[in-house]
């Protein structure tokens, strides 16, 4: 218990000391008191398996402050779950959308989240006047938009949006696990974990594997399973041409160790 509060700790601290960074570079602030501020964030960027889902909350600043709210990844599912029903309830507008294994496969692993953030902000019953998004990269809105390092830790409306597309991801992989118990997707939502993958091994993936992922190209191949469908061909050469624009290579080069070995 006592390494994971002092990991907890250390991410937080990473977090602020990146937003410190951003800050100290000098840009200027346009935030306007009479905002309406919505926050973004995705969940499932770097699965071997399942959608990539984005939130899009608008807090309502009538209602108490929700305390407790900070990147979904250093909170419990306990406590997600409970924070997940206090944001639908304080919250003026919110919406949660997800772009498909397929389209994963065919637009790559970033476009497919650009376009997830995209459909949760376009979704929203409320109209932002700026949109802050977690992160270094921006979906292309029809109103203002900031990207902010370590935002799931330091803005609340993206940790709010953290929080839902992370539980709704969740719940969404459970469900899969009826489905397709073999591949344990309860205990890892899709990530490779050494359970994944040995699943992976065994059992050869199924239709909401990404292709695209080099640990499911491989367990194809290793089924004896080798990506000959003309769709499957089609959608990894678009997949490949567009990770070579400059916008794919900043995402990949600034997104973690994990999800780049995972995408190599």
């Amino acid at each position: 218990m006592a390494t994971q509060a002092g990991n907890v700790a250390a991410r937080r601290a990473a977090a602020r000391r990146l937003a410190r960074a951003a800050a100290a570079q000098g840009g200027l602030n346009f935030d306007d008191p009479s905002d309406v501020l919505c926050g973004v964030d995705e969940a499932g960027r770097g699965p071997l398996a399942g959608p990539v889902v984005a939130a899009a909350v608008i807090l309502d600043p009538s209602q108490p402050k929700i305390r407790g709210l900070d990147d979904s990844k250093v909170l419990s599912p306990a406590t997600r779950e409970k924070l997940y029903d206090r944001i639908i309830e304080r919250s003026l507008a919110y919406c949660v959308a997800s772009a498909t294994v397929e389209e994963i496969d065919t637009l790559n692993i970033l476009h497919a989240t650009m376009l997830a953030m995209k459909r949760a902000v376009e979704g929203l019953s409320v109209t932002p006047t700026v949109v802050k998004i977690d992160g270094n990269r921006c979906p292309i809105l029809s109103v203002r938009t900031d990207a902010v390092i370590g935002g799931d830790a330091l803005v609340p409306s993206i940790s709010a949006a953290s929080i839902l597309a992370k539980v709704t991801r969740d719940r969404m992989l459970h469900d899969l696990h009826q489905a397709f118990p073999m591949y344990g997707f309860n205990a890892h939502v899709g990530y490779g974990t050494p359970q994944h993958l040995a699943a992976l091994r065994a059992h050869g993936p199924c239709e909401h594997h990404r292709k695209s992922f080099a640990p499911v190209r491989e367990a194809y191949a290793l089924a004896g399973r080798p990506l000959q469908d003309a769709n499957d061909v089609l959608a990894l050469d678009a997949m490949l041409a567009a990770a070579d624009s400059a916008c794919a290579a900043d995402f990949l080069a600034a997104d973690s160790a994990t999800d780049d070995e995972l995408t190599a």
